[in-house]
């Protein structure tokens, strides 16, 4: 199994490379061309989109796009626009979450500081919503697409805030999720209007964007808690992944992974013997598990689509 994702996860990005590497290319030859006097602005925009290596956002839209028998081309503009309202997302997600440092490499709010990287991120938000207020004039349903995107990306966002005070079932953070993967919805909705889909295509296309946005936030739940640094942080100044949620619900080690949760300073034993508690308590067996539930129901929404293989190498990458 291993084996297979590692090969799923190497197809996809050689399809959303070949798929989304012009639109990006498009994305950054937009911004870097605005006229900014602020050295500290530009330099930050400039130092985000050389590494915003966003091909997945474009990719998703041109492959849905695709499947229902539309022109993948036509998904470009869109894309431009929706790729840069992402990074201006990236960007203020990575202040509310004070992150410092990504992906082994420093934030734009870690290397120019808060205020920067807000103007930063509202820069890529207004030239983004410029260029997608022209997409909307020849899909208008992408306008309604986005703006309920918006409202659930920001109530999911403040519901994970609560989270950082108090720990929550496995149930409550999967409704949080499901609000998290409005994003990914919206693309395969888009994609599939752009595509002229019908209803029951655009509905199904929608449907398997949310079941695979959950999928994508589970696996990296189930990926943040076997690495040191991403469970540290998760803990620390997040919230907690579902693996250790899922092992909070067992009361044999319950009381041990709080009393190390309670700790003001973490220490790389502190973190291994989490992992532990964890694997002890199943927690990474049921994650797994909800992921292949989720795949499931994620394959049927595709049942009636014609050309779906590339839509099934999505939902392979996933697999645990």
């Amino acid at each position: 199994m291993i084996k297979k994702t590692t090969d799923a996860n190497e197809d996809l990005q050689t399809l959303f490379e070949a798929r989304g590497m012009k639109a990006l290319q498009l994305a950054r030859k937009a911004v870097l061309e605005e006229k900014i006097e602020s050295k500290e602005v530009r330099d930050s925009l400039r130092f985000f989109m050389k590494r915003w290596r966003d091909v997945a956002r474009p990719g998703l839209l041109s492959v849905v796009c695709q499947s229902i028998g539309g022109k993948p081309d036509d998904t470009t503009d869109v894309a431009i626009a929706l790729i840069l309202i992402a990074g201006a997302t990236d960007i203020h997600d990575d202040i509310i979450d004070e992150s410092e440092v990504k992906y082994g490499q420093p934030t734009v709010y870690g290397k120019f500081g808060k205020n920067v990287a807000v103007l930063a991120g509202d820069a890529l938000l207004l030239k983004g919503l410029s260029m997608l207020n022209k997409s909307c004039m020849k899909h208008p349903d992408i306008a309604d697409t986005v703006k309920d995107m918006f409202f659930e990306l920001g109530d999911a966002e403040a519901l994970e805030l609560q989270l950082r005070k108090n720990i929550a079932t496995p149930e409550t953070y999967l409704r949080i999720i499901r609000k998290k993967a409005a994003d990914v919805e919206a693309h395969t909705r888009i994609g599939a209007i752009v595509g002229k889909a019908d209803k029951l295509e655009t509905k199904a296309l929608g449907e398997y964007g949310r079941l695979l946005g959950m999928l994508i936030i589970l696996k990296d739940d189930y990926i943040d808690s076997l690495e040191y640094d991403e469970l540290r942080h998760r803990i620390q100044n997040e919230h907690l992944p579902m693996p250790l949620l899922f092992a909070l619900e067992n009361k044999e080690v319950k009381t041990s992974i709080n009393k190390i949760l309670q700790k003001k300073i973490l220490t790389k034993q502190d973190i291994k013997l989490i992992e532990r508690l964890i694997v002890r308590a199943q927690g990474f067996k049921k994650t797994a598990a909800l992921i292949e539930t989720l795949l499931e129901s994620a394959e049927n929404q595709i049942t009636p689509i014609v050309n779906k293989a590339d839509l099934q190498l999505l939902l392979r990458s996933t697999r645990i």
